[in-house]
């Protein structure tokens, strides 16, 4: 099965998208991409124009969630996971998960 493609917002450290491009998951930070600084709606536009879920630390993203169609969002406290417990749980989201199960949907770490 193929895994997902995630997109890590500007909340998250870029050790998680390393770490998980490292096990083999195609992860992208907006650091990456350059959008650095974009709004949050921006930033969810980026991840659908990638073919991405988001990944975010940011709590707007669940506001947004409900008024745009997006691949799927998948939201971690900050203060709840280490960057290596995200790589784990994510790298299992990503190759367990189909994409379209997640369309339109929040996954909360």
């Amino acid at each position: 099965m193929k895994s997902l493609k995630i997109y890590a917002d500007e909340s998250v450290n870029v050790a998680v998208t390393e770490g998980l491009r490292r096990r083999g998951i195609v992860a992208f930070s907006a650091k990456d991409l350059g959008t650095l600084g974009l709004t949050d709606e921006e930033q969810l536009e980026t991840a659908i124009l990638n073919g991405a879920i988001i990944f975010t630390h940011d709590a707007d993203f669940l506001r947004i969630a409900s008024s745009k169609k997006h691949f799927g969002i998948i939201y971690a406290s900050q203060r709840k996971f280490s960057v290596g417990e995200c790589v784990r749980k994510l790298k299992i989201i990503a190759e367990t998960v189909h994409q379209e199960e997640l369309c339109n949907k929040v996954i909360f770490l």
